[in-house]
């Protein structure tokens, strides 16, 4: 019987092949694409789940007071405060590990010099994240002159040699022993571009106020992780340790409270409100599973549609089997059976169109997945949801077909009855409105990354690079550098600085100035500069002067910007003093707010002083005019005669400037390309509709041509209902669109307006593109020779 269930199906979708193109296709896209968004969900969900302790794994957070009395919750951490977890909290953690931040470094073995990131570390790190070795041992980090190396590290510098005992260059000024190789992290893990892990021994001796911050508990310039013990349960182990910074604060006026954030919520919590974790990355995987469940719906509609309006072709059909004997069970499993069929050979499709569309997706989305052939876990999936999507996209046109009278169907009275296409017409306008909303929604998330592109940064972003200073060979030669980079012809100016235009890597509460709350403890950006950094960068004054080595006492001087001289207030005025770790300094000059961390956020107040001794970036501004490969040339033969044994490693500040963009365009790219396909399978329904309603009025259609009826009054009378029907879910869409971008909207301090036109456009776009659908047969049917149609009756 199953067999020959499955005959008939094939049979009757071999007959009518526009029908079961018009499904299939649109049933494959569907299943294409909630499969495509399924894999990036499941990468998205299943971050850092590499690591084998994931769910007993945290980093410690802390949460202080802005200055505008929010709370702010950041990584940041002091070195004491992880033998504090260690010694007076032990039995709720097995293992707590300090670390640095994960930076560039320059590695050298034999001839080979290669850049690389990696984090400075204790030996407790490796352990606690469970990296797999390929060789040597994970703990070896407890030796001072020990490295571990990824294995694709330890590929680039030795070859296919055994890199274990062999000594690597680090950063031209220590050499370390290669004592181990772990495997590489993937893609979807928190470190998968650290390279090399250090010792954290070393680390603490390299530099003065390294050693000092060890027992500096004012001193937030680190990271420490830890790993609960078994049964330990997070919220409970963060009320142990909320004040465990607090209780060694030299100031007690500045507030901090210290928590446990874990490992599982890194990548989807990552924003905190109010010192709490409120979201982040989970909006966008809720957001396209609900566009991958939608867009499903959307083919599976299309399914329901075409079936019922042929329900007529079949009635007769329907008829003769009821009366040799069918009963309505077995014909609603023979249109059961053609509906999973139809998802079979759609999921066949499917999978060919994955396997094309994946790389393209995967650019798109910025991932690395991989088609999932060897899981178990998949298939058995794929199998249920061709089942499950195949009855319910079957059930109720199985239902509805089975319930015909053949005494009806077989006398010719069988009308389908006034309502019959109403549930077909609340499917349409279901269909369009989700396309519309998907419209709008792409172009407001395009609408917002202009937007903040067009913000003013109030600095020269084009033509300027950036280097870091990874090796001691630069420092102490930045007269010498500069004279010789200048001297080329190709570079206006050079300075040297802490941070880039394009981030504020330090900051610190320890400003004091006349007239400040006592109560308060504002977080102002520190960023040491030498004198010609304002004229390289481009900055504008708006009152004051600018850094100048013609004055002996700017040593002593500091530049505000708009956002630090207002929250300082009269201190902050041309003129003011302010202290900082007890050093009185002059403000000299306010300069207008700089774009320099995120371009969705408030500025961060920024206090810039004249003193290079702790800056490590060189930023060079290109002379305009000049050929780029022809500067860059030029410039790496400067830095080589300086710096011969490293590469030379720059990084063009506008393209950094553009990857702060990265995540909203991926979110926009991904929305055109579903959108695209939302509205391309909404459009392939209409044309499916539209094509069998021409076909049913096809006597009609003649009747009235013979009678006088031109093309255009035929075109009308086929294409109003479905352009009524479209406008409909015009007015369903909008509402919702606006609600829900509105609150999207709100997570940005610097934001777009919702306008009226984006809504107007989109759902006249969605009008014309329905009138075109429709028009191809519309035109056509009125076009026919009206002969062929009443002949035939």
């Amino acid at each position: 019987m199953l067999k020959n269930y499955f005959a008939v199906a094939w049979r009757n979708l071999q007959r009518n092949k526009l029908y079961s193109f018009v499904n299939i296709s649109g049933l494959a896209i569907g299943i294409s694409v909630a499969m495509l968004i399924s894999f990036w969900v499941w990468d998205e969900l299943h971050f850092d789940a590499y690591h084998a302790n994931h769910q007993r794994l945290a980093q410690l957070m802390r949460t202080y007071r802005s200055n505008d009395g929010t709370l702010v919750t950041e990584q940041a951490s002091c070195i004491p405060v992880a033998d504090a977890l260690r010694n007076k909290f032990g039995s709720n953690f097995s293992n707590v590990a300090a670390a640095s931040w994960n930076f560039g470094h320059v590695l050298a073995a034999g001839d080979k010099k290669i850049a690389a990131k990696g984090l400075w570390t204790e030996a407790a790190f490796p352990v606690m994240f469970s990296f797999k070795m390929r060789s040597g041992r994970i703990g070896a980090l407890d030796d001072p002159s020990a490295v571990l190396l990824s294995a694709s590290l330890a590929q680039r510098l030795f070859g296919s040699s055994d890199p274990i005992g062999k000594t690597i260059r680090f950063d031209n000024k220590n050499d370390f022993r290669v004592a181990g190789v772990y495997e590489d992290l993937p893609p979807n893990t928190t470190f998968y571009e650290t390279k090399l892990l250090l010792p954290w021994k070393k680390y603490i001796t390299t530099e003065e106020w390294l050693r000092k911050a060890v027992a500096d508990w004012d001193e937030q310039s680190f990271q420490v992780f830890a790993a609960l013990a078994e049964g330990a349960d997070v919220e409970t182990v963060s009320g142990k340790i909320e004040n465990v910074v607090m209780t060694h604060k030299r100031v007690k006026q500045e507030w901090e409270q210290a928590q446990l954030f874990p490992m599982d919520r890194w990548h989807l919590y990552g924003e905190f409100k109010g010192g709490r974790s409120v979201g982040g990355g989970i909006r966008f995987v809720y957001l396209f599973s609900v566009i991958g469940v939608f867009v499903l719906l959307l083919a599976g509609i299309n399914f329901v549609n075409l079936s019922t309006a042929r329900s007529t072709q079949r009635a007769k059909e329907v008829g003769i089997r009821k009366t040799v004997g069918s009963g309505r069970g077995r014909l609603i499993w023979q249109f059961l059976t053609e509906s999973v069929l139809t998802t079979f050979l759609s999921f066949l499709l499917a999978v060919l169109l994955v396997l094309l569309a994946m790389p393209l997706f995967n650019e798109l989305s910025g991932k690395q997945l991989l088609f999932p052939w060897h899981s178990l876990a998949f298939w058995c999936a794929a199998l249920g949801f061709m089942i499950l999507t195949g009855f319910l996209s079957g059930i109720y046109p199985a239902f509805y077909l089975s319930g015909f009278i053949p005494v009806k169907v077989l006398k010719g009275t069988f009308r389908a009855g006034k309502t019959a296409g109403s549930p077909r017409k609340v499917l349409v306008v279901l269909q369009f409105s989700f396309s519309i909303a998907l419209v709008i929604g792409s172009v407001i998330v395009f609408k917002q990354i202009r937007y903040a592109k067009d913000r003013p940064v109030n600095y020269r972003k084009e033509g300027l690079i950036t280097v870091q200073m990874n090796t001691p060979d630069l420092y102490g030669h930045y007269d010498a550098l500069r004279n010789e980079l200048l001297a080329t012809g190709t570079v206006t100016n050079m300075a040297e600085s802490s941070s880039p235009t394009i981030d504020v890597f330090s900051s610190s509460s320890r400003f004091e100035w006349r007239g400040k709350d006592p109560a308060g403890s504002p977080v102002f950006g520190i960023i040491g500069v030498t004198t010609d950094f304002g004229n390289t960068i481009g900055w504008e004054i708006k009152k004051g002067r600018d850094f100048s080595g013609a004055f002996s006492t700017d040593t002593a001087a500091v530049i505000l910007n708009e956002a630090a001289a207002m929250q300082m207030g009269a201190a902050g005025a041309v003129g003011g003093e302010i202290r900082h770790n007890g050093k009185a300094y002059t403000v000299i000059g306010v300069v207008k707010d700089m774009v320099m961390t995120s371009p969705y956020a408030p500025p961060v107040p920024t206090v810039f002083l004249n003193d290079p001794e702790w800056a490590n970036v060189v930023t060079i501004a290109i002379k305009k005019g000049v050929s780029l490969q022809y500067a860059l040339d030029k410039i790496e033969q400067v830095f080589k005669k300086y710096n011969p044994d490293a590469p030379f490693d720059f990084a063009f500040n506008d393209e950094i400037y553009a990857r702060k963009f990265a995540g909203e365009q991926r979110i926009g790219r991904l929305s055109v390309l579903f959108t695209a396909l939302a509205i391309f399978i909404s459009c392939l329904g209409i044309l499916g509709l539209a094509s069998f309603v021409a076909e049913q009025r096809k006597k009609e259609i003649s009747l009235r041509k013979v009678l006088g009826a031109g093309v255009y009054q035929l075109w009308r009378l086929l294409s109003v209902e479905f352009l009524l029907l479209v406008l409909i879910a015009c007015f369903v869409a909008i509402p919702l669109a606006w609600y829900y971008l509105h609150q999207w909207l709100q997570q940005y301090a610097y934001r777009t307006e919702l306008s009226f036109g984006v809504f107007l456009l989109s759902g006249a776009g969605a009008l014309v593109l329905t009138l075109l659908t429709v028009s191809i047969q519309a035109l056509k049917a009125a076009l026919m020779n009206p002969v062929k149609a009443l002949r035939s009756e």
